[in-house]
């Protein structure tokens, strides 16, 4: 069934089963909705199709690990999705530390194969506004540059965010990943999107994450994410999680390469900026 002209606090109501009683606008398309009882929930509306299917389908395949803590998700349908509130506090260094410890758990918790989407959810995906195809392949370099890399460059490259002979750059980087990306692992569970505006720091001293891209990568891909944009207490996250999961020699060096993802994402929906930093990343990166 269609609900058309349906706002939030009716689309809580009819998901949840519950009355809704107050309506809060937090932005375009995330409300806040308080339920008959007392519980307050999120409300987001998806107009892309398959994006509410990929984010709950993503939600719960992290929480199944029962390692980092998620927003329940309350109910959903094609164009809404009903979540917990998550009340939050201050970053803290003890939180970080126990966050770094359960993202290694998450990680270890592993994945089928590298791009494997969630059960349930959508080979179509997207990683914020971005279309992402979650399509499994067999190792990690090959698949990183056939499904997470070259489609961005191309896609900058059409629009005139990269040149020609700037996409060749990454191009060429693409070509020697096998060189770069250090010691086989298995595929890890990721979150996906792990910019620090998705780690919400809990009032209850716990770190709970949000609006996943869930697949399965390597995971120096979720730690490199968090560094890009500036994670609160991020060597201490680290120390968590390296006290649960050491990390592989190398892994500071290859930062850059894991965050070529993301900046190409970011080059298609907001432009040259994006596209200049991941150049620079390209062109530091060792040529053999």
């Amino acid at each position: 069934m269609v609900h058309g002209d349906e706002g939030p606090r009716a689309a809580a109501a009819r998901l949840t089963g519950r009355a809704a009683t107050r309506e809060r606008s937090l932005s375009g398309t995330l409300s806040e909705v308080r339920l008959d009882g007392g519980p307050v929930v999120v409300v987001k509306r998806a107009d892309a199709p398959r994006a509410v299917a990929a984010e709950a389908a993503g939600l719960r395949w992290l929480a199944a690990a029962d390692t980092v803590r998620l927003p329940a998700v309350r109910g959903h349908d094609a164009r809404w999705l009903v979540l917990d509130r998550v009340p939050t506090g201050r970053p803290d260094p003890g939180a970080a530390v126990r966050f770094g410890r359960a993202l290694a758990g998450l990680h270890a918790a592993g994945a089928p194969a590298f791009g494997c989407p969630p059960p349930g959810g959508p080979e179509e995906a997207y990683i914020g506004l971005a279309p992402m195809r979650n399509v499994p392949g067999a190792d990690w370099p090959s698949w990183y540059a056939e499904h997470r890399v070259l489609p961005y460059v191309r896609r900058a490259a059409d629009a005139g965010t990269l040149g020609r002979d700037e996409a060749g750059v990454i191009d060429r980087v693409c070509e020697r990943l096998h060189l770069l990306a250090g010691p086989a692992e298995p595929p890890a569970r990721l979150h996906g999107d792990l910019w620090h505006g998705n780690v919400l720091w809990g009032d209850d001293g716990h770190v709970r994450l949000i609006d996943p891209a869930a697949h399965g990568g390597h995971r120096e891909t979720d730690l490199a994410m968090l560094r890009l944009f500036g994670c609160p207490h991020l060597e201490r996250v680290l120390d968590g999680y390296r006290e649960t999961t050491p990390l592989a020699d190398g892994w500071r060096e290859r930062v850059g390469l894991h965050q070529l993802f993301p900046l190409l994402v970011h080059a298609v929906l907001f432009g040259r900026g994006y596209a200049e930093q991941a150049l620079a990343i390209a062109r530091r990166l060792p040529a053999a």
